[in-house]
């Protein structure tokens, strides 16, 4: 039955791109967003892609290995990544592309970008805090990934001691056991907010790869609950998953 069931929510998913689904209504404040997700990460304290425990904000590296490569400041830290690029969604506003009239500074001079939109659009700020689209990083990777798309890249050369991460020309590899928690991300953020630009860097036939490769475990489960309990809204690429555990 349970796989009925999943089999039945995958196919009216796919079958029906560009029915409406439950965005972000909620949460319009990134700094909001940032606390409510570290609260949540109490439950399981683990950086997305370097696997490295976490206290409050500091990374420990000795629990994953992670040698800093440069900047020292930022590796001492965590921030909160956007898995889905910012600049990919946020350059499909006008207030980001074109500036507003609000967007002055007290000198006079205009600006652009996501200050603006974060100023004059509220839209974009519930976008912008969407927790299903942020994962717990260590400050440097997520400086090196900056909005990099997603990669294969061959060959091992580890940078980060043995943080499973590489890039080269502009892509960013995440580790084997990440791809399905991005590719799942990437279908979410597609699915609840068409027509902004979700696929502009990676492919939706490589994104079927790794939502396959890698399926979804406990904690992207509970994680998920976790978020629907503080959103209000449900991510049903992860839920229809979870179906089938």
């Amino acid at each position: 039955m349970r796989k009925f069931l999943f089999l039945f929510l995958f196919l009216f998913l796919f079958l029906f791109p560009y029915v409406s689904f439950s965005q972000n209504m909620i949460l319009d404040n990134y700094r909001e967003a940032k606390d409510k997700l570290a609260q949540i990460y109490l439950n399981k304290p683990i950086t997305f892609y370097c696997g490295c425990s976490f206290d409050m904000n500091s990374p420990d590296w000795n629990s994953c290995n992670y040698k800093p490569k440069k900047n020292i400041k930022r590796a001492s830290r965590i921030e909160w990544e956007h898995v889905v690029p910012t600049s990919e969604f946020g350059r499909t506003f006008t207030s980001w592309k074109n500036g507003h009239p609000m967007c002055i500074t007290s000198k006079g001079k205009h600006f652009k970008g996501r200050r603006c939109a974060q100023k004059v659009s509220r839209e974009f700020r519930l976008m912008y805090s969407d927790l299903y689209n942020l994962q717990p990083s260590i400050g440097e990777v997520n400086e090196v990934r900056s909005n990099y798309p997603f990669g294969s890249i061959l060959g091992e050369k580890r940078e980060f001691g043995s943080c499973d991460v590489e890039v080269k020309n502009r892509i960013f590899e995440p580790p084997s056991n990440r791809l399905g928690d991005i590719a799942r991300t990437y279908l979410y953020m597609d699915l609840v907010y068409p027509d902004r630009n979700i696929f502009k860097s990676i492919s939706k036939d490589q994104i079927a790869v790794w939502n396959k490769a890698d399926p979804v475990d406990e904690w992207e489960c509970r994680r998920a609950d976790l978020i629907k309990l503080i959103q209000g809204s449900s991510n049903p690429i992860v839920e229809a998953a979870c179906l089938n555990l």
